[in-house]
């Protein structure tokens, strides 16, 4: 975000950035739950470049650069795995012909409530990785000689994340595991 004209005011898209950042900044440590509910506040009803700034002007600069809008897989064979702390984006581009995909959310830093994941899969395997607070919608889902394996309801009351599979599945499978 420009610090350059702190006057012109702030979009969806420059508040959402700042929720993000500030989400990560958080789950880093950076903030308390207090600080985080006020600043996430406060930039929810901002109205300026300059007011969403100085919500983060103390927070390192690498905390808003970890924070990345679309995540790119493109796997042609073999296996793609993400695990362990990492930061998950909104989106999640799958495009992938005779390999493995996983994502394993137990440790991930989830930076919004709602992820999307656009697959293109052939001959290839999705693993979703999970706890019970996630929440996994397949109505997006477009498939030929494929499998889909959820064990997440559709209904949990307040999930951690909520998963919208869309795109095509062309003798492919989806899995949902729990830890």
């Amino acid at each position: 975000m420009s610090n350059e004209q702190p006057g012109l005011r702030a979009s969806h898209e420059d508040r959402d950035r700042v929720v993000d950042v500030l989400r990560v900044a958080a789950g880093d440590g950076r903030l308390s739950a207090d600080e985080l509910d006020s600043r996430l506040e406060t930039a929810l009803s901002a109205q300026t470049l300059g007011e969403l700034a100085e919500l983060t002007a103390d927070l390192p600069v690498t905390a808003m650069a970890q924070v990345k809008d679309v995540l790119v897989v493109e796997q042609h064979g073999g296996r793609y795995v993400r695990e362990g702390r990492w930061y998950v984006p909104a989106r999640i581009e799958v495009r992938s012909q005779h390999s493995r995909v996983a994502f394993d959310f137990t440790d991930a830093v989830i930076t919004s409530g709602v992820l999307r994941i656009e697959t293109e899969m052939v001959h290839s395997k999705l693993v979703i990785v999970g706890a019970q607070d996630i929440v996994i919608d397949t109505d997006g889902l477009s498939s030929t000689y494929a499998k889909v394996k959820l064990r997440s309801k559709s209904h949990v009351g307040d999930p951690r994340l909520r998963i919208e599979l869309a795109g095509t599945l062309l003798h492919a499978k989806v899995i949902e595991k729990r830890r």
